[in-house]
Order: structure tokens, then C-alpha cells, then sequence
């Protein structure tokens, strides 16, 4: 198969089977400007309240699926897993087995679902809310249907792998809160009270004025799928789907996205502009990168660089470092002045210490007590903006990496660019081929 042309005109306006017009519909992601009023860290419980039972349906049953629905049983009483739904039945059966072992809890035969509409019978099964864990190529067509069907929601981070599919979270998203359904992604670092209490003293100026923005995400390499003989294309891009742009948006948006949406937590207004580089030495599987470097660019000419590398073998690093004009911060944690001197840092109780007000419950815990807490308060909950806005970052920097090409905020709003193929049959797939992009490439 020749290698298809790569230019930045294809990634922006292009699809990998047909371009889909979408130009205009995010206005609400437009910058806006940082707050300066004093800001309180809000309460957060170690367990959502009582009520009447809430049944929620688990939509892709692999590892993060099965950990969210552990996650939800353990936030709060009368929580119940109901229905199940996976194209493949071999990742039922082993949620089925992980959930009876961990939580004793077994899921009906009448509601375990196989198939690419197992989604929609999950949603119809008479459940409260869902949990949305499929590779995120899928996110953008299952929040739709769960608000259409007056369902709360869980879905996880990402939210989609192009810009298409991100505008679509966003307008379900707004017609979600317009008929009081909540929804809460999995963005973890928004409810890590650490990360909170951080974020509160830096918008309150505890570093002065923020100026730019250091971050870093460097681990080893993900997991893989060799293909089998007997698997179609679509059955190997599945199974391999962390491998594949158009199923996981590649590690920048699927994985580096906790760090970047720390940074955009802190700095409250969306890049104008991404200069990226990237490459491709090690992995063996898919079209993906190893490694990112992404400059992003804001309005007042703040820069922000952000990086991440999935080689085995490297020294492995985590920085969130938020530069201010009186210090910078580390926003796991602490604060530090100009002279690199601590100057604060999050009171982490001793480890069995289950009474102090510091305790951080474990945030894949914490965002389901939220989600729940709202449903049973009737208090309306949503960062489904914050999440589009994220990813949006994301997949503009992958973009510039890719092509070599600077990207801006407005083309993301207004690109038509969907990724992956319009129907879903076990077979070929015609026109994503297994080849890794070429930054310089010109039609």
C-alpha cells in the first residue's frame, strides 16, 4: 500500500473515509479570562449519600472499564452494575469473572450485550446511567445516545480523537444540562483534593501571576497486540486499539492528557497556537509516535511546553510545573519561590490517619461519589467542557507534530477532520493504513 499523503491540509480537513462539515459549532470554547476572585476548596465527601438505588450500565468491558465499575460500587451505597455491553464476548466474560471475584456481583445473561449496537442495549436496559469506557473513536456517538436517552453519564478521558468528534461531545454536552442530566469525565486531577487545594492558592496568587508552564509525561511503552491470523483488520485494530490513531488519539491525547488538562486547569484559557515535534523509533504496532514535544502559544505570548515519550529503557519523569511571577508551583503539591525554596506543601496525613481533613480519596473513587452525589441531590453536575477543551489541546498538538506544521485554536474549531470509518463490520478497512505519519510530507 503507498504511503498516503500526510500534508497538514489532510490532517485538519480531511477524514480517513469522509470529510464531515462541522465548521462553527464550539463558540464556548473560546478563551476566557483568568479569574481573580478568592476561591474556597469546595467539600469533598469520602462517599456519595444514600438513596435509592442507581443502576448503571458498563459500555466496553476492557481494563478501564472493569476498574470504572469497581470504582463506582465502591462510591457510595445501593450502587448497582446491571447491564454490560463489548463487541467481544471474551471481555465480557472476563468482567463477568472480575466483577464476581472482586465485588461479588453478578451481571444477568439477558444483559450482557455483544456487538457494535451493544451500546444502545445497554442504554435501553432500563439503567440510571452509564458508564462510557470503549476506546474513545467511540466516545462522541454513545454520550450522544445516553443524553438522548435522558441517561447520566461517566465517560471516560478521552473524549474524542478529533476535532469533529469533540464538538459533538460539547453540543450533547450542552443539551445535557439543559434537561439536568450530569456528566463527569474521567480527568482525575480536578477531583484529587492535592491537585485542588494547589490549583486553589495559585489562582489566588500564592506565585503571583502565571507566565508560562513546564510539563512532562516520559514512562515506558504501552501494551500491544500482535495480530493473529484469524483477526480481520478491524478485529486487530480493536484489540491493538491503544496502538491506533483513530481509536485512541494517539498518547498525547489518550494518556498525556491528565497533564495537560492540569495545565489547562491552571492557566484558564485555551492556546492559540501549537508548534510540535514527534517521531517513532520503538514501537513495533500501529501509526503512532513514541515521543511529543509540543510548544503551545497563548494570546499574550505566554508559552507553555509540554512533552511526553513512551520508550522502555529511559529515565522516566512526571513535571507539572506552573511558572508564576513570584515562584512556580509543582501541581501535585507544593509551591516554591523564584530561589527554587519550598515555600508550601500539601499536608498528607500518615498513612492510616483516616480522620484528617487532608485525607485524598482515591480520585477514580472520587469522581463517581461526585456523580452520584449530584444525581441523588438533584444538583446538576458537568465538566464536559473542560474535557473537550483538553483534548481539543491535545489533538492540536499531535496534529502539529505529525505535519510539522503549526496549528491554531480557530482550525481545531473549524476542522472538519473525523478519523476512522464510518461503519463498523469485522473486515477490512480500507484507506487507514498500518504507517506512521511524516512530518514535511506534501501532496
Amino acid at each position: 500500500m503507498s504511503q498516503p499523503e500526510l500534508n497538514r491540509r489532510n490532517f485538519i480537513s480531511k477524514t480517513s473515509i469522509v470529510a464531515i462539515g462541522a465548521a462553527g459549532l464550539i463558540t464556548s470554547c473560546a478563551r476566557s479570562n483568568p479569574k481573580k476572585e478568592e476561591i474556597q476548596l469546595p467539600e469533598l465527601l469520602d462517599q456519595a449519600p444514600d438513596g435509592k438505588v442507581i443502576k448503571a450500565g458498563l459500555i466496553g468491558c476492557g481494563g478501564r472499564g472493569t476498574g470504572a465499575a469497581v470504582n463506582f460500587l465502591d462510591a457510595g451505597p445501593n450502587l448497582q452494575i446491571t447491564a454490560v455491553g463489548d463487541v467481544f464476548q471474551d471481555r465480557i466474560d472476563n468482567f463477568r469473572a472480575k466483577l464476581k471475584e472482586e465485588k461479588d456481583v453478578e451481571i444477568a445473561d439477558e444483559n450482557c450485550f455483544v456487538g457494535f449496537d451493544s451500546y444502545q442495549k445497554v442504554i435501553d436496559s432500563g439503567v440510571d446511567m452509564v458508564l462510557l469506557c470503549t476506546p474513545p473513536h467511540f466516545r462522541p456517538a454513545h454520550v450522544e445516545a445516553a443524553v438522548n436517552a435522558r441517561k447520566h453519564i461517566f465517560m471516560e478521558k478521552p473524549i474524542a480523537v478529533d476535532p469533529v468528534g469533540a464538538r459533538s461531545v460539547l453540543a450533547s454536552a450542552k443539551k445535557a444540562e439543559s434537561i439536568g442530566i450530569c456528566m463527569v469525565s474521567g480527568t482525575i486531577r480536578r477531583v484529587q483534593k492535592d491537585y485542588m487545594e494547589t490549583q486553589r492558592r495559585v489562582a489566588n496568587g500564592e506565585i503571583g501571576e502565571i507566565v508560562g508552564a513546564n510539563i512532562i509525561r516520559n514512562g515506558g511503552a504501552l501494551w500491544y497486540r500482535t495480530r493473529q491470523p484469524e483477526w480481520t483488520d478491524l478485529e486487530y485494530m480493536l484489540r491493538n486499539w491503544v496502538n491506533f490513531t483513530w481509536l485512541s488519539g494517539d498518547h498525547i491525547t489518550e494518556q498525556f492528557i491528565h497533564e495537560i488538562d492540569a495545565m489547562n486547569w491552571h492557566m484558564n484559557q485555551n492556546p492559540v497556537k501549537a508548534i510540535g515535534w514527534g517521531g517513532r523509533q520503538r514501537r513495533v504496532t500501529g501509526d503512532q509516535y513514541d515521543f511529543f514535544s509540543i510548544e503551545y502559544v497563548y494570546e499574550n505570548g505566554m508559552r507553555a511546553h509540554c512533552a511526553a515519550r513512551q520508550i522502555n529503557g529511559c529515565t522516566n519523569r512526571k513535571v507539572q510545573q506552573i511558572n508564576g511571577t513570584n515562584g512556580y508551583a509543582d501541581a501535585a503539591g507544593k509551591l516554591f519561590d523564584l530561589q527554587g525554596n519550598e515555600i508550601w506543601k500539601y499536608p498528607h496525613p500518615e498513612e492510616g490517619d483516616t480522620e484528617s481533613k487532608w485525607k485524598v480519596t482515591n480520585p477514580f473513587v472520587q469522581e463517581h461519589i461526585n456523580l452520584v452525589t449530584a444525581i441523588r441531590t438533584g444538583k446538576t453536575i458537568s465538566d464536559a467542557e473542560a474535557q473537550v477543551n483538553s483534548t481539543l489541546i491535545t489533538i492540536m498538538g499531535r496534529i502539529s507534530a505529525y505535519t510539522g506544521k503549526d496549528v491554531t485554536w480557530e482550525e481545531m474549531l473549524n476542522s472538519d477532520l473525523y478519523l476512522g470509518p464510518k461503519t463498523y463490520v469485522f473486515g477490512p478497512v480500507p484507506g487507514i493504513p498500518e504507517e506512521i505519519p511524516l512530518a514535511g510530507v506534501e501532496s
